[in-house]
């Protein structure tokens, strides 16, 4: 395997990998992008080429606020420092690779679902640049309120009670300030959003509809263009059932597996 393509790379909190999340690493790979994996845990799983390293060296991952909030919560800090300090392209775990980034992408964002917000589960942008400063500013100096939030939103986390980090309480407000809320309103700010890529590009199937990846009668390559080179499968939004049992025969899911060589019986939830 030939891994001469820019680098991606991502972070895992956990011990395992399920199969959709090895089906997308794996991906990646196979069109010529070397892969890390950071982990807080000693993960065993991993496809074979996948490089595994200590999260640690992008930045150190509190547990408390962690299991205080979700698993995926600190990736949203973790993915800029990251990329600041390594160059490396961002993929969230549940991202499968369609088609391989051209080198001379320097902006990777796009719009997604039915909404228009940036999302960021695959991102690219400069080391450098007000884009990132405004990002690692807002999650190391946290604000009492995102700036973005209106009246209503601050009422609603001044009505929480306890005595939970500012981080958690903003999180238990609005589970995305810290995902795709915080890069729609940096990016907005800097106008680098005029940068975006068309959803078709990293997001052709829109959240509302990710069933359709476990249809065995569905035509989830429906939804793909030309343009089309990452699939976001959104395991955050999948049901229990896909994630306990192996995908139906014939459904996207399963025939991604096939194709590039992932038993899902191996690594169910």
């Amino acid at each position: 395997m030939d891994l001469n393509r820019r680098p991606v790379a991502s972070l895992w909190i956990g011990e395992r990998l399920q199969y959709l999340n090895q089906l997308c690493l794996k991906s990646h790979l196979r069109h010529g992008h070397p892969v890390t994996l950071y982990c807080t845990d000693n993960v065993t799983n991993a496809p074979e080429g996948v490089e595994v390293r200590p999260a640690t060296e992008i930045m150190d991952i509190p547990m408390d606020i962690v299991e205080a909030t979700s698993a995926s919560f600190l990736s949203n800090v973790f993915r800029y420092k990251m990329i600041q300090k390594t160059g490396a392209i961002w993929i969230d775990c549940d991202a499968f690779c369609h088609a391989p980034f051209p080198d001379e992408w320097e902006h990777i964002y796009a719009g997604h679902g039915m909404r228009g917000a940036l999302n960021c589960g695959v991102v690219g942008i400069p080391r450098e640049g007000e884009l990132m400063d405004l990002l690692l500013d807002y999650y190391d100096n946290l604000p009492d309120y995102p700036p973005w939030w209106n009246d209503r939103q601050k009422k609603r986390m001044d009505r929480q009670k306890g005595n939970d980090p500012l981080a958690v309480r903003i999180y238990k407000t609005e589970r995305t300030a810290f995902g795709p809320q915080a890069f729609t309103h940096f990016a907005r700010q800097t106008k680098d959003h005029k940068r975006a890529m068309a959803p078709e590009v990293l997001y052709p199937v829109p959240f509302q509809l990710n069933d359709i990846f476990y249809d065995p009668h569905g035509r989830v390559e429906g939804w793909f263009t030309e343009n089309t080179v990452s699939v976001h499968l959104y395991t955050n939004g999948t049901k229990p059932w896909w994630r306990k049992n192996p995908p139906l025969e014939n459904s996207y899911a399963w025939r991604m597996c096939q194709e590039v060589g992932i038993v899902p019986e191996d690594a169910l939830e």
